[in-house]
């Protein structure tokens, strides 16, 4: 009788294979094959896995075992010392997101690496960080939250026109409100759901995962997830340098500005390769988090395209949400400014191609705009990069946590949170206390740390805030 104990003693390992084979003998068995063909047949299987053809009836399993039998990868061999990478804001960095960056300075791929002021521990690298590589990308450098971004649209009215009136700021408030939809799974029922072409585009197609991922993305389109995701109103100041960089004259107006990324799209294609980077670029312990693929590798082209994929929708999910608040408002935007961070893009930097991962840090190159935004209280910034090969054309992408969630709703009480708020006019829509403003640290500290990075050229001052709450510290 073949069973476990007889393929053990022919050289099969133990395990899940094992499983495989005695299923196919059962299989087999009913359709009248004996036990000596059965075992001539896995004895094929397991020592030539590769000459049997589709029409055999191992083939299916023949495929599992060169999967058993492919040799492990090398362990990457580590640099001794850490690569030196440039930090702004030393004084107000954890020592912990400092040692994340020395990590990720010992890989054998890494080109450079910078730290940013607003940067905190995070997963794999700190919040904040900078790293590329040469031929690599590591998919938990970019994140769970793939191209996660910001996006400003200013609209012709003058601000004093909306948030002079509570009447009009109340319409206001409902207009965020019914065009948004925030936290982890929220979607858009299907006869409400929003459009966009970024649903005709042809990579949807180009993986299993991906076509199976479109209807989420379409569903998904137009929402917002949990944590520091928000939709805010408020006055945008802009004076001669922003407004002429803006295409608009100086004044206050009417601006809306989000900050969300690729929902549930971005998060399954970021689980599934850091998974596959793990077999391909196995680590040493405590480094695991930092496993890349090659480019040339066909997992790492695949994750190649489903991060760009992913941040042209998550994009499109900031465009949906601007264009159906804009419809509301009757009013159509005079300017927009978007930009992203937690990606990878192919940059040329000291003369070498490489690949830039920047995790909670935003593209700064000369002339670029941006936007670096601050806390529910604190104000936000139109910003303009200015090229620093230092710290690879990269700034902060915002002013950065100074607390842990944990700590931020368990001691920073409600009603000093909300009185805080009120004393600066912000109207607090929904949120928890762990995204309350005493949970960051003061974004034009974080500006003046890093002024040969960007500069400011207009100012976004919250009066709503609408965000995830938590059921228990809303507002």
């Amino acid at each position: 009788m073949i069973n476990g104990t007889t393929l053990l003693n022919r050289g099969w390992p133990a395990g899940p294979l094992i499983g495989d084979a005695l299923r196919l003998v059962k299989t087999l068995k009913r359709d009248g094959w004996n036990e000596p063909d059965l075992l001539a047949l896995l004895d094929a299987a397991w020592s030539a896995p590769d000459a049997l053809t589709a029409d055999s009836p191992a083939f299916a399993l023949a495929e599992v075992i060169r999967d058993v039998q492919r040799p492990a990868p090398p362990v990457p061999v580590l640099r001794d010392t850490p690569l030196d990478a440039p930090v702004w804001g030393r004084e107000i960095i954890d020592e912990g997101a400092l040692d994340q960056l020395n990590r990720a300075m010992r890989l054998p791929v890494t080109a450079g690496g910078a730290l940013m002021p607003d940067a905190h521990i995070g997963y794999g690298i700190p919040i904040g960080g900078v790293v590329a590589m040469e031929g690599a990308v590591a998919p938990y450098m970019v994140g769970v939250d793939i191209a996660c971004r910001m996006m400003l649209s200013v609209f012709p009215a003058p601000a004093s026109d909306v948030f002079g009136h509570v009447s009009r700021t109340d319409s206001l408030a409902r207009v965020l409100k019914d065009e948004t939809r925030f936290g982890i799974g929220a979607k858009f029922g299907l006869y409400e759901r929003r459009t966009h072409d970024v649903l005709d585009d042809p990579d949807w197609d180009a993986t299993k995962q991906l076509r199976g991922l479109k209807d989420k993305a379409h569903a998904q389109l137009g929402t917002s997830g949990t944590g520091n995701h928000f939709v805010d109103a408020g006055p945008l100041s802009v004076g001669d340098a922003g407004a002429a960089a803006l295409g608009i004259e100086p004044g206050t107006y009417l601006a809306v500005l989000t900050h969300s990324g690729s929902r549930g799209v971005g998060a399954t294609i970021a689980n599934t390769f850091s998974r596959l980077a793990r077999e391909v670029t196995p680590l040493p312990r405590g480094y695991e988090a930092l496993a890349w693929l090659p480019l040339d590798h066909p997992a790492g082209a695949e994750y190649w395209t489903s991060m760009n994929l992913a941040g042209r929708y998550a994009s499109a999910c900031h465009h949906v949400i601007h264009r159906h608040i804009a419809k509301r408002l009757g009013e159509r935007p005079i300017a927009q400014v978007e930009n992203h961070h937690n990606f990878a893009w192919l940059e040329t930097w000291q003369e070498r191609d490489v690949v830039v991962h920047r995790k909670g840090a935003t593209p700064a190159h000369a002339g670029v705009l941006g936007i670096v935004p601050g806390s529910q209280g604190h104000p936000s910034y139109v910003v303009r990069g200015l090229g620093s090969e230092r710290s690879i054309h990269s700034a902060s992408h915002g002013a950065g946590r100074q607390m842990s969630r944990k700590r931020a709703i368990h001691t920073i009480p409600k009603a000093e949170r909300d009185a805080w708020l009120r004393e600066r006019g912000v109207t607090l829509l929904a949120g928890g206390l762990d995204e309350a403003p005493q949970a960051y640290k003061d974004i034009n500290e974080v500006l003046a740390l890093q002024t040969d990075l960007i500069e400011p050229i207009a100012q976004f001052t919250p009066k709503l805030v609408l965000m995830a709450g938590d059921g228990k510290s809303e507002g």
